[in-house]
């Protein structure tokens, strides 16, 4: 069984709910995953604009001073998001980011984009995967020499649930890696937006798409999937076709994982803050009430063991009401399924063990 770290939100005026959280990183003897010098990718979710379910970034730097006092290098880091939001590139993320409270003067450390200015710098991982070969993962996690996932466990329509192992699973990857995982075929073009200027077909990297009586369209075979057209094309015409199935979408984004923490198995640490347990992803520029009260924080060096622990948490909770879930569930009764009866949450967490990621057994030590 793997050790799971817990911490409930009780707190006294000498043990503040930051004292306690150091207490959690100690606990997981930190000293012996980071070595002086090292380079630590800090991997967070920095919040949609309008989106208010981001974990506080104070949080992040007391985690960032612990990381620093073991001998290491913090630096916060995320990936450019697929979809046109308000962190689809570099300049727009660093913004949302600092507008979100996540700058040097608050978390003492840099902020770095891991995949580049529009999420084209990656590495290709070689990986044993049921359905993939390769991952590409973002070029600055992929050379961190340690990696400490910071996460905010809440609810995904996808997934079921979104917690560490989604985090770096599809937080760590580039603009292509996020394609691959949510779509088996090429971006489409809506003719009815598309006014045939050209731009993507001048941002194409493989020449997949051609513009012909005033109307783009794009090559299955030639395209690349890096989804750089969506980004750039300023109508918003070129559209992801997000036509995975929820198993195979959840079987990939746990391939990437994988591939995300090749090399950094024993010097990662993986934190889920178990607090407001929104019902969708914080990618949404809105969040809605909790779904459960709040409950604490969690760390493992197990990323399958901490998100495991948690979906015990959040399903042993009686759910509150004026939610998403439209009825009080009681304690036992599964909260995913509730929200999105139609995903099998518990395949991320299988395919994660089958891979050797980690264990869903595990043992709860409360600090």
């Amino acid at each position: 069984m793997s050790k799971v770290y817990f911490t409930d939100l009780r707190t006294t005026p000498n043990r503040n709910l930051l004292d306690k959280l150091v207490d959690l990183i100690n606990r997981s003897k930190i000293e012996r995953k980071i070595r002086n010098n090292d380079l630590v990718a800090v991997k967070v979710h920095f919040g949609e604009l309008g989106n208010t379910a981001y974990l506080r970034p104070v949080f992040l730097r007391s985690i960032v001073r612990r990381l620093k006092e073991a001998g290491g290098k913090p630096f916060l880091t995320d990936t450019n998001t697929l979809y046109t939001g308000s962190r689809s590139d570099t300049v727009s993320h660093l913004t949302t980011a600092i507008h979100n409270g996540f700058d040097y003067s608050c978390v003492e450390c840099p902020l770095v984009i891991a995949d580049g200015l529009r999420g084209r710098s990656g590495a290709i991982i070689p990986i044993a995967g049921e359905v993939l070969k390769e991952v590409h993962i973002a070029k600055e996690i992929a050379d961190a020499d340690a990696l400490v996932a910071i996460t905010h466990f809440k609810a995904h329509e996808l997934s079921g649930f979104g917690g560490t192992l989604k985090n770096i699973g599809m937080g760590c990857a580039t603009r292509e890696g996020k394609l691959v995982q949510h779509s088996t075929v090429a971006p489409r073009v809506n003719p009815n937006i598309c006014k045939g200027c050209k731009l993507c077909q001048s941002y194409c990297p493989r020449g997949a798409i051609t513009v012909a009586s005033g109307k783009a369209s794009i090559s299955g075979s030639k395209c690349i999937g890096c989804g750089e057209c969506t980004l750039i094309c300023p109508f918003h015409a070129i559209e992801v076709q997000w036509n995975e199935s929820p198993d195979i979408f959840q079987k990939k984004m746990m391939e990437y994982a994988l591939g995300a923490l090749k090399g950094k198995a024993k010097k990662s640490l993986f934190i889920n803050f178990v607090i407001q347990v929104s019902p969708a992803c914080d990618c949404y520029p809105n969040n809605d009430a909790p779904i459960v009260r709040d409950i604490g924080i969690l760390a493992s060096d197990d990323p399958v063991a901490v998100d495991a622990a948690s979906c015990d948490m959040v399903n042993n909770e009686v759910s509150l009401p004026s939610t998403a879930i439209k009825r009080t569930l009681a304690k036992g009764e599964d909260k995913w399924r509730a929200l999105f009866p139609q995903i099998d949450w518990n395949i991320q967490l299988d395919h994660a063990q089958r891979l050797g990621l980690g264990t869903r057994k595990y043992t709860l030590t409360k600090i």
